[in-house]
């Protein structure tokens, strides 16, 4: 149900919140730890600086660190810049697909979508990475 790219973006801040010596990690540090290929972790990132999530900094001891403490930062805020939300099309493929002309699963489908919705407004990085942790 996710990208692959809100997929690396939580896989990164993940890794960010399990070090929260408020140290700056570098790129290819998270990289290395997550598997996720340097250069697309670059844009990753740069796109999660933009949306006010990290700070970075450059040169010798630079990196990047979550502005807000893990347990302020919610699993939407994270996939938010990379996912379109407010855009709801029949996986199906039915053009009229609404709650006004609903397809055969319709209802099934926008219950899963609700949940989903609620996972990721009601689950921190803190809980998720603590989960991670413990496992």
């Amino acid at each position: 149900m996710l990208s692959r790219t809100s997929e690396y973006a939580l896989r990164a801040l993940i890794h960010l919140a399990q070090h929260p010596d408020d140290q700056p990690i570098a790129a290819r540090h998270i990289a290395e730890r997550t598997g996720i290929p340097q250069k697309y972790l670059a844009k990753v990132l740069g796109d999660l600086t933009r949306a006010g999530l990290l700070d970075s900094a450059r040169g010798i001891g630079g990196g990047f660190r979550l502005i807000r403490s893990p347990n302020e930062i919610h699993l939407y805020d994270v996939v938010a810049p990379f996912e379109q939300y407010g855009q709801r099309r029949c996986p199906f493929g039915n053009t009229e697909c609404s709650d006004q002309n609903p397809c055969q699963a319709h209802e099934a489908w926008k219950h899963v979508l609700e949940v989903h919705m609620a996972f990721l407004t009601n689950t921190t990085l803190q809980q998720v990475s603590q989960q991670i942790l413990e496992a």
